[in-house]
């Protein structure tokens, strides 16, 4: 893992995966703006030390491996997922989302018109004729992922003294890319790792790419437990009392409404890792592409801007994450991290990007031009694989039994 070397924001990016994944289909690879790759490879080195040299990864190439199982490419103003689209409005550019099955109900409530099969042109003229305000207030009241492209500033979280989080147990409430990349990291640094679902809200990347699933859930533990049960509501309860680490992923509404507090967790000296879009006193919802871009990290070229990465606010708020759970909390009491992810994002960026340095063509490979000279565009790769996956509440009675919260 290379982070011996001085920070050098384009050669960061070329190594990391991610201008492999920016730009037109058939175009080049364009250099994104911003740091976001050398400040993935600080938290990993940071995250190396922590943990005494166990967990060895390269942070800045983390931000691409999903693309490396799953074969995305980059899409220019379609995500490489392709489920959110860069957009004009009347006055700049919007991030729009339609990954899950209710949106496209959603994105007709949006313009107040039926939606066909394809939603994305009827979205689209509603876009050209209003502006990102208008659109940012009524998909916050929808629940839409989507907003208007600005380019966010914001301090970033730093992590502080480390601890060793070897043999700690973490409750991990999280899905999709986030919080299951913080969990992951705090097992490969010794935690126990066990993961939380309901009956009703199984982790939706249970339905994606199964090896990448496996890469971040691999030997954790996995518990269901339906707080619409008055048994299983207290034993809920009693999972997070135990727990050193709480890594959630929702608004602070919808744990509170499982009977958990947050609050009178850290008080009792638990940390609470929480990860938002936009911050727990926000209502906005957002996935990785969106935030990302609405956050201002796109690249720019002639025809416009293009997306960087694949829903790259997700890894890097990760790294970002694991690094703050392996912070030693203040006074050796509980701590609340309040991680917006469109903050994360924001920290990382300086000023707004025109048009982006393209790769250039050298035999069969692109090149970007950085300090050190010339450095070849990497491509997305994959970490080797360890550990089954468990089946949905295999662990359930098993972890409960061992944790004195059943007989």
């Amino acid at each position: 893992m290379a982070t011996d070397l001085a920070a050098d924001p384009a050669r960061d990016w070329a190594h990391s995966g991610i201008a492999s994944l920016t730009g037109r289909v058939d175009g080049p690879p364009l250099l994104p703006p911003g740091r976001a790759a050398t400040v993935a490879r600080e938290r990993s080195a940071w995250i190396a030390t922590a943990s005494g040299g166990v967990v060895d990864v390269d942070g800045a190439r983390l931000l691409s491996e999903r693309a490396a199982f799953t074969g995305h490419r980059r899409g220019g103003a379609v995500s490489a997922g392709g489920a959110c689209r860069l957009l004009p409005t009347i006055d700049g550019w919007a991030s729009v989302s339609c990954a899950r099955p209710d949106d496209p109900l959603l994105l007709g409530a949006l313009i107040s018109a039926e939606i066909p099969d394809d939603p994305w042109p009827a979205v689209a003229d509603w876009l050209v004729e209003h502006t990102g305000a208008e659109l940012a207030e009524r998909a916050e009241l929808l629940g839409i992922a989507a907003g208007p492209v600005v380019h966010g500033v914001a301090a970033p979280l730093t992590p502080v003294e480390p601890r060793a989080v070897d043999g700690l147990l973490v409750v991990d409430f999280s899905a999709l890319w986030a919080g299951p990349l913080c969990a992951h990291l705090l097992g490969l640094a010794g935690a126990r790792v066990v993961k939380v679902e309901t009956p009703s809200r199984p982790d939706g990347a249970r339905r994606g790419n199964a090896d990448f699933y496996r890469l971040l859930h691999g030997g954790h533990e996995s518990v269901v437990l339906d707080p619409n049960d008055a048994t299983q509501r207290r034993e809920l309860a009693d999972l997070v009392a135990a727990a050193d680490i709480v890594v959630e992923a929702s608004r602070p509404r919808a744990l509170a409404g499982f009977g958990l507090d947050a609050a009178k967790a850290v008080d009792d000296g638990t940390t609470w890792v929480s990860i938002t879009a936009h911050g727990r006193d926000s209502h906005r919802v957002g996935f990785g592409d969106d935030i990302a871009a609405s956050a201002g990290l796109i690249a720019y070229d002639a025809e416009g801007p293009a997306f960087v990465g694949d829903a790259i606010a997700d890894p890097l708020t990760g790294l970002t994450a694991a690094a703050l759970a392996m912070s030693t909390p203040p006074d050796g009491r509980g701590k609340l991290w309040d991680i917006s992810m469109s903050a994360v994002v924001a920290a990382t960026l300086d000023e707004p990007t025109t048009i982006s340095q393209p790769a250039i063509r050298d035999g069969e490979q692109w090149v970007l031009q950085t300090a050190d000279g010339v450095v070849a565009v990497a491509e997305p790769q994959k970490r080797e694989i360890s550990g089954e996956v468990a089946e949905s509440g295999r662990d359930t009675q098993r972890v409960l039994a061992d944790l004195g919260i059943r007989p």
